[in-house]
């Protein structure tokens, strides 16, 4: 074994420990703490980062590495929606949007398993930009308060993008997966 396959579990484990900073997080958003909770989002984004570049650079990638990346995105995400509506910098019907979004993709890989007999987790570009508007959005509510001040307006526009982008990754996703899963099923059904 080479010296650098031994480091093969890095990006496992550090998808791993972004998923683990979800309940501090969720505290020092909901304590009053944005600072604290804005320096763990860099953190995890570090991580984020960190963690693919591990995969992509020695081919460290793996099936469970292929899914637990982007549950631990969505559930840190997830985790600071909710505590953002929960201290009302969110309003509850974005939240509801979000959590739908990810309902719908994850019924729609299951269903897309059982008819398909294969899932390969691949995230659309329109989702990965979904991914990146959403984390924007947390920093800018949490840098808001102790560091910018941001105008209402701005807030506002905010809150459009995020909702613009998580229906058009949802709306995607459905596309992507959903009309080959279709035609799998009109030809299972001639056959």
């Amino acid at each position: 074994m080479s010296d650098a396959s031994r480091w093969r579990w890095l990006p496992n484990a550090l998808s791993l420990s972004r998923a683990l900073l979800v309940i501090p997080l969720l505290v020092a958003i909901l304590v009053g703490y944005p600072r604290v909770a804005l320096a763990i989002v860099f953190v995890a984004a570090l991580s984020d980062g960190l963690d693919g570049w591990f995969a992509k650079r020695f081919d460290w990638r793996t099936a469970f590495g292929s899914v637990l990346d982007p549950a631990a995105d969505k559930l840190l995400l997830s985790g600071a929606f909710l505590a953002l509506t929960l201290v009302g910098l969110v309003p509850v019907w974005l939240l509801v949007l979000v959590l739908l979004r990810d309902l719908v993709i994850s019924i729609g890989a299951y269903a897309y398993r059982r008819i398909m007999g294969r899932l390969s987790v691949k995230p659309t570009r329109i989702s990965k930009l979904n991914t990146l508007v959403q984390f924007l959005f947390v920093v800018l509510l949490l840098a808001d308060r102790p560091y910018l001040h941001w105008p209402v307006w701005w807030t506002a526009f905010a809150t459009g993008i995020v909702t613009a982008s998580t229906v058009l990754s949802g709306v995607d996703y459905v596309w992507a997966y959903g009309w080959p899963a279709l035609g799998h099923l009109r030809e299972r059904a001639k056959a």
